[in-house]
């Protein structure tokens, strides 16, 4: 045979036994996924762990006794499904609490009264017995910054600023509008205010407040900041368009800033095989506001990961690297579980290579998000046509989650993945009384434990070491 055609013969051996083996893989991954999936909808047991998290232990804010109710429940439950290793990594946390249920109202001139809901915002100051100061309303923090310091000093400032309508993606019009709720009372008091009040942040109009943390500057006096409901905000806005009479507001908060306190993230692992030092992280957060009984922030996203884990091992599955689930403590008023297991994990000498958090509601699974490199997001969009009858397509460049987002700061070369479901009723729920178990559809809940299993597996096979150069 001549040397070229030789070559040639050779050439297209190796590109059909390739083929062949790439089609193989497909197949074998594709039977794979397909049991993942039936074992979530037949067997799946999310739901019912998602329902004993809010009906046993409920609302779970870092600091608390539920908290340490929750962190006791998460170990249990995952030495209960028999994974290799569970253990409590301990983790200082802040210590607010709400106190006693918080009151408010305005005042016209002429006598009339008109109650509103609000809810102080985590980490605020209390008012120290009714606070009563006129009202003056802002439509965001850039018109506080614009205005004069006579305009607001010793007054209550009202943000009147809402979500975004038109943006399509939800978290975006949430990150639009965060600084309000976030930098309000830095911004109010450096003009002199004496209080704040925000417009929640929801898209959807209704009477439920909704909290969430704050924050305050050192050097500016720290003043009591709480949100309105969307329903009262917006008839307080109209009503201040309209009329030229002084409008007084009243509220009464009994929140209180107490020492750190001594919690735990809880962690499960099934050991690799193959490189048990190489870590895959998935988790949520175990923490919840103390409003509503945390159901999709992030009860769905503690049950998704577990869930996830669990369908792997009922599946007999070994995986080549260790799968590793961690119960993250006090994502939402400081995120010290993420920060004390990124630190950990570094002086431990563990090579951290993947990392899945699903924080964004148990609604139905879209797909992922990947805060990461190109070959990490070529990876996974690799994925696709394994993930097509599924339905899952969204695979881009995006946010990984704040629990897992400190790893990025010890682990050069990791790749951050975010779990993404339909985010469109997601602020119906987020931080406020509506976040309870029955506001969770358990097929959608199931389908998004099936997702995360899923990637894991995939990952897990597939992965290998990437070009720090990308």
């Amino acid at each position: 045979m001549h040397f070229t055609n030789c070559l040639l013969f050779i050439f297209t051996l190796v590109i059909s036994f390739t083929g062949l083996t790439q089609t193989e893989s497909h197949k074998e991954d594709s039977l794979m996924l397909r049991k993942i999936y039936n074992e979530a909808l037949d067997n799946g047991q999310a739901y019912e762990d998602l329902r004993s998290l809010c009906k046993d232990i409920g609302a779970r804010l870092s600091g608390s006794v539920s908290a340490e109710m929750a962190v006791q429940w998460g170990y249990h439950k995952l030495v209960n499904y028999g994974f290799d290793t569970v253990y409590f990594q301990e983790v200082m946390v802040p210590h607010w609490e709400r106190g006693t249920k918080e009151n408010a109202y305005y005042s016209t001139p002429d006598g009339k009264i008109t109650k509103v809901n609000i809810l102080a915002l985590g980490g605020s100051v209390p008012t120290n017995g009714i606070m009563s100061a006129e009202l003056v309303m802002f439509e965001n923090l850039s018109a506080i910054q614009k205005a004069e310091k006579r305009d607001i000093e010793g007054k209550i400032v009202f943000i009147a600023q809402p979500m975004d309508q038109k943006m399509i993606t939800t978290f975006n019009a949430y990150g639009a509008c965060y600084p309000i709720r976030g930098f309000g009372a830095v911004e109010a008091a450096r003009k002199g205010a004496i209080g704040v009040v925000i417009r929640s942040l929801s898209l959807s109009e209704h009477e439920h407040p909704h909290t969430g943390t704050m924050q305050y500057e050192k050097g500016l006096n720290k003043i009591p900041a709480a949100a309105l409901s969307t329903k009262d905000a917006t008839a307080l806005e109209e009503l201040m368009h309209v009329t030229k009479e002084k409008i007084t507001f009243h509220f009464e908060m009994d929140c209180k800033v107490l020492p750190d306190k001594k919690s735990h993230n809880v962690i499960a692992e099934l050991s690799g095989t193959e490189n048990p030092n190489r870590i895959i992280t998935l988790g949520g957060h175990l923490d919840s506001w103390d409003v509503g009984e945390g159901a999709h922030d992030d009860g769905a996203g503690i049950v998704h990961t577990m869930e996830a884990l669990r369908i792997l091992k009922a599946l007999n599955y070994k995986p080549k690297n260790t799968l590793r689930v961690v119960f993250f403590m006090n994502e939402e008023n400081g995120n010290m579980g993420g920060k004390t297991y990124a630190k950990r994990s570094k002086e431990s000498g563990e090579e951290h290579i993947l990392a899945i958090e699903s924080d964004r509601g148990g609604f139905s699974p879209r797909g992922f998000s990947v805060d990461g490199n190109n070959q990490h997001l070529e990876l996974i969009q690799s994925f696709t046509p394994l993930f097509k009858p599924y339905l899952l397509h969204h695979f881009e460049k995006g946010f990984g989650g704040v629990d897992i987002m400190p790893l990025k700061g010890e682990f050069e070369n990791i790749g951050l993945i975010g779990f993404v479901p339909d985010s469109q009723r997601y602020f119906d729920f987020h931080h406020n009384a509506n976040d309870v178990f029955e506001n969770v559809n358990k097929r959608e809940l199931h389908l998004g434990a099936a997702s995360i299993s899923a990637l894991l597996y995939l990952l897990d096979k597939h992965y290998k070491p990437l070009d720090k150069a990308n």
